[in-house]
């Protein structure tokens, strides 16, 4: 595991050792550079800031043409240049954390720029075209017309990105063809006879009083047209594509070594998602490691339900048994609800610092619940997939609304975006080994916090838990050594008490998305280690409820910034966050 780039004793000794002057001035500079980085993203992709640091869409979508790409990763380039010529040592600790920060945001769009990944613009879990309609209607005449620009400007969008999938076809860039059999269904519900059978009119249905009725005909029959014009015949030529020339030709070989350049891909993808510096080796080898460990306390758990029988029987038993499988989408929907207001009723004990930010918990979209993997977290809503009831069993929801919604996803950003002094370009910023890891961390703290009540659920923990080593093992698998999605697949399920579906639907996404599954838990040991280090050396000055603010107040680092953070943390005394009471 990479250590912390910048010790404690580096750090303290530098603040003193710099001229304040000197100071202020590289300090400045940093800030006005990360301004102008951000104030490009959102001319670039067409998006206005709001007063509290969040971002909306205006009526256009970005442009991904490969000349609009390459023209940004040029940019960037001469982002990262003036970076380089800041004087790191003179800067305060909280700017060390933003040059990372955005060294690491400016790394991984050069690198994606570098072998071209926009010519594969979507994977069997993620895609450019299921979340373009909006989930909820608007308040504003404004946010409306921007709406329907957006919608009008859809024909243009795809076609951009149906020449960038033909251009990766060529040259055997592609999504492996075993992980798309039937995802054409994401694309088809939107290919619809009636404008009102669209997920694109759900904002017309029921708009809001405050627009007089006259404006709302008005926008109606805009949004009407748009819809019948624009997005139905985008999607209809784009499901006719996916079927007829992207399918028949996408690669039949699984693993990212496969691809041109494929060996330095994956290296760039490890490095991007888990932002250490790990060989596909090294990760293997930790992944087999915790799969042992983790396999040990299974079997504890399983003695404590009184199962007489092997842990592959008990797996079997969890699989099957109907007492697990909700009745109902609502009945699976109030156990995540009343697993979140548990929680709510320990966060005082374990956070100081509580954001006002509220958020809601919403099944996943039918259009793309089949393929979609059991839940999402995010800082309005975190998602429950309620497709196929059986495949989604009781035990497992409180450790998935731990990790989705509180004190995962939903919380996590919520406590970035509401950090006032927090830089405009890192408000929104997101890297999957500290946000993953985070959300891996507290389906582990839901133990301490008294969350799970039955040995089933304890055993739900563990074996998400499991799922996550298992990734290790299997990414790295699959795209340095060779596997095949049958040894993928048999892994995952001898080692989860994953349904098959669920099973089935992660391989799949791990085929298809290389290095993605690596950063949960990477970054779950590095957030567990950090902490252990923290206990240990504070001794009775640790305040776990000051650790947790420190570590989500940084928003979402790279993770080397997070164990310098916490370096910091300890030589300090174990200090929370400013005009927080700890009583």
């Amino acid at each position: 595991m990479r250590t912390a780039i910048f010790g404690a004793a580096v750090l303290v000794a530098s603040a003193f050792a710099t001229p304040l002057a000197a100071q202020d001035s590289a300090d400045d500079e940093l800030s006005a550079l990360a301004d102008a980085y951000y104030d490009y993203q959102l001319e670039q992709f067409g998006m206005s800031e709001a007063a509290n640091g969040s971002t909306e869409q205006g009526d256009t979508l970005w442009s991904v043409t490969p000349d609009a790409q390459r023209q940004r990763a040029a940019q960037y380039k001469s982002y990262l240049t003036r970076l380089d010529q800041i004087d790191r040592e003179a800067l305060s600790e909280k700017a060390r954390t933003n040059a990372l920060v955005l060294r690491s945001l400016l790394e991984s769009d050069i690198g994606d720029a570098q072998f071209t990944e926009w010519e594969m613009p979507f994977d069997s879990d993620s895609n450019f075209w299921s979340y373009l309609a909006p989930s909820r209607g608007f308040t504003t005449v404004e946010e409306y017309e921007n709406y329907i620009g957006r919608m009008q400007d859809i024909p243009r969008y795809f076609a951009e990105q149906t020449a960038n999938a033909k251009a990766g076809l060529a040259r055997g860039f592609s999504v492996p063809r075993v992980t798309l059999e039937g995802r054409d269904v994401s694309i088809a519900s939107y290919v619809v006879d009636r404008p009102e059978d669209s997920p694109f009119w759900k904002p017309f249905a029921d708009m809001p009083r405050s627009i007089p009725e006259a404006e709302q005909e008005r926008l109606r029959a805009a949004g009407r047209a748009a819809i019948r014009d624009d997005v139905t015949p985008a999607y209809a030529d784009w499901l006719a594509f996916f079927r007829s020339e992207y399918l028949p030709q996408t690669r039949t070989t699984l693993g990212a070594s496969e691809f041109p350049d494929g060996e330095a891909y994956y290296a760039q993808q490890i490095r991007q998602y888990t932002t250490l510096d790990l060989s596909a080796e090294e990760i293997h080898r930790i992944g087999l490691d915790e799969v042992a460990r983790i396999t040990a306390e299974m079997e504890t758990v399983k003695e404590s339900a009184d199962f007489d029988g092997t842990l592959a029987e008990f797996v079997n038993f969890l699989r099957t048994d109907p007492q697990f499988v909700a009745r109902t989408p609502d009945e699976l929907m109030g156990v995540s609800a009343y697993a979140a207001k548990r929680v709510d009723g320990r966060l005082a004990d374990y956070f100081g610092f509580l954001p006002r930010h509220r958020f809601t918990i919403r099944p996943v979209d039918p259009a793309i619940a089949p393929f979609y993997t059991a839940g999402r977290g995010g800082l309005d809503a975190c998602q429950m997939n309620t497709y196929d009831l059986a495949s989604r069993p009781l035990y497992n929801i409180p450790a998935l609304t731990l990790h989705e919604c509180v004190p995962g996803h939903s919380f996590q950003g919520a406590v970035a975006l509401e950090q006032e002094e927090a830089p405009r370009f890192r408000r929104q910023t997101y890297f999957s080994g500290f946000g993953e890891g985070w959300g891996l961390y507290v389906e582990y703290l839901g133990e301490e916090m008294g969350i799970y009540r039955t040995p089933y659920e304890k055993f739900g923990r563990l074996s998400y838990e499991m799922w996550r080593a298992a990734r290790l093992v299997i990414d790295t698998g699959i795209h340095h050594y060779g596997w095949s999605r049958e040894q993928a697949v048999d892994y995952l399920a001898s080692h989860t008490a994953l349904s098959d579906r669920e099973v089935g639907t992660e391989i799949d996404r791990y085929i298809s998305w290389p290095g993605q599954a690596l950063a949960y838990k990477l970054g779950e040991l590095t957030i567990r280690r950090v902490r252990e280090k923290a206990e240990s050396e504070l001794g009775s000055s640790f305040d776990i409820r000051k650790f947790h603010d420190v570590v989500l107040s940084l928003g979402s680092v790279p993770l080397p910034a997070l164990e310098a953070r916490i370096d910091a943390f300890i030589a300090d005394g174990g200090q929370g966050l400013p005009g927080v009471t700890y009583d």
